[in-house]
């Protein structure tokens, strides 16, 4: 965690960044914190197979299948390219290799790659390929989406003790909810708010929010989070989910020529688009801390035959 002190003055905020990109495992990010909750109970269960879902260029099912094969275990994933609608069907309908993907590979994950849908329909393919698994006598281990459960909520309250400093607003990006929900959970009863930034154009987030925010507090003995505490944008997702808009595109650029580090297209370009946004209208102030979640590799991802301008190539 350290100062930005050429973007701070610039937005006019005491400005700082928390570095989950440099978390050090499976080319880094936040999810690394979930998965050292996670897989040790896929441990203490004796677990010998993981299955989970995701997008195809997902950051979890990369540093998930890394922590399966370090613990010996098959990693199984159910993905798809686009999981649901985003305002640009030509972008939607055209795949991204590289990236993630590319690494998948390396770690060993085997990869079912079904067709667009919802995400409750790849969650049913996930839940087709665990029943698979245990037929064939393995000890199957089921993570949710994106890793989001009361252990991956427990992570981030631990995440949030780690600051330790004193911070008027927190800044991240959110999508399946158990990053931002145990910040908040963390910083609760302070004077510290956590603004979540969407990555997905669905406002029905906000109830599966609440939603985990009362199985954490079932699991953890304390109050779940109301309404009102929870802050979370949505006008800053783009186009849709994994698709980075002209604003996104303008927040990594402007990181990267401010400050050297780079952003990812699909969560933390869009959470800091919100933070400028936030501190040029004057809704955040004073000393902001920008939480990086990772996701870096996504960066290398391209759509097989899409030229930049959004038409395609057909090479």
């Amino acid at each position: 965690m350290h100062p930005l002190p050429r973007l701070g003055p610039e937005l006019g905020i005491d400005l700082w960044i928390k570095r989950d990109d440099l978390t050090g495992f499976a080319g880094g990010g936040n999810k690394g914190r979930k998965l050292e909750f996670l897989m040790a109970e896929a441990v203490a269960q004796g677990s010998t197979a993981v299955v989970s879902c995701g997008a195809s260029q997902s950051n979890f099912i990369r540093q998930l299948g890394a922590a399966c094969a370090v613990l010996d275990m098959r990693c199984v994933a159910a993905t798809m390219d686009a999981p649901f609608e985003t305002v640009d069907r030509q972008i939607r309908d055209v795949p991204a290799e590289g990236g993630n993907l590319a690494l998948d590979r390396w770690f060993g994950i085997e990869r079912h790659r079904v067709a667009d849908g919802t995400w409750h329909e790849l969650e049913a393919h996930a839940e087709f390929l665990e029943r698979e698994l245990a037929d064939q006598g393995e000890k199957v281990y089921r993570i949710s989406l994106g890793g989001s459960s009361v252990l991956a909520v427990q992570a981030f309250v631990e995440a949030g003790r780690e600051v330790g400093a004193d911070f008027d607003w927190v800044v991240t990006a959110s999508s399946s909810g158990s990053t931002q929900i145990g910040l908040a959970h963390a910083f609760s009863g302070s004077k510290t708010k956590v603004v979540g930034i969407s990555a997905d154009p669905e406002p029905e987030i906000i109830d599966d929010l609440l939603e985990l925010s009362a199985r954490y507090g079932d699991w953890a003995g304390v109050p779940a989070l109301e309404m009102e505490d929870i802050i979370f944008e949505l006008d800053h997702v783009g186009p849709g989910y994994g698709v980075a808009g002209p604003e996104a595109e303008s927040a990594l650029a402007l990181m990267a020529q401010r400050e050297g580090i780079l952003l990812d297209p699909v969560y933390s370009a869009k959470a800091f688009a919100g933070l400028v946004s936030l501190a040029r209208s004057g809704r955040i102030s004073g000393r902001v801390l920008f939480w990086h979640t990772g996701g870096i590799p996504a960066l290398f991802a391209q759509a097989r035959g899409h030229s930049p301008s959004g038409e395609l190539s057909g090479k």
